[in-house]
């Protein structure tokens, strides 16, 4: 088992019994220290607060791991960004109302807004020259689906 992965089995019970996901550890080395990131999501976005309590548990864990060794490191955690993609049925749901990109197994695109979700497909709403046009999409048939980013929402779509 490579070190990300043990760290990964090691810190995601404490990052969820803290209330969060523990979405990847990644490490990087440079001479003779390391640099250890943590990026944890929740249900909601994370504040600050949260971030630095989580920042804390796992910290704490770190610092008394064996397998972390005697050099030092940094610790970064950090929540995903927005062009995360979303592969995970929590993503969906967090992000319920926002702007989805989606990239099909077919090639084919869609931006439209994220109604509802249920197991298998989002319903998503698409403004056409303000006629609205629903889509039932299923997970199975995204290839890549991403949050757009919007500056001026408008209620209308």
């Amino acid at each position: 088992m490579t070190l990300k992965d043990s760290l990964t089995q090691l810190l995601t019970p404490a990052v969820e019994t803290a209330g969060f996901f523990l979405e990847e550890v990644q490490l990087s080395k440079a001479g003779n220290h390391s640099t250890v990131v943590c990026v944890v999501d929740g249900l909601k976005p994370l504040n600050m607060d949260e971030v630095t309590s989580v920042s804390r548990v796992i910290s704490e864990i770190l610092d008394n791991e064996p397998s972390m060794g005697q050099a030092p490191f940094t610790l970064e955690v950090t929540s995903p960004g927005v062009d995360r993609p979303l592969t995970l049925p929590r993503h969906w749901t967090k992000n319920l109302t926002r702007l989805i990109k989606m990239t099909f197994n077919d090639g084919t695109t869609l931006t439209a807004r994220l109604n509802e979700i249920n197991e298998t497909h989002a319903l998503l709403v698409e403004n056409i020259k303000g006629r609205m046009k629903n889509h039932e999409v299923a997970f199975a048939d995204i290839k890549r689906a991403v949050v757009e980013i919007e500056f001026n929402r408008k209620d209308d779509n």
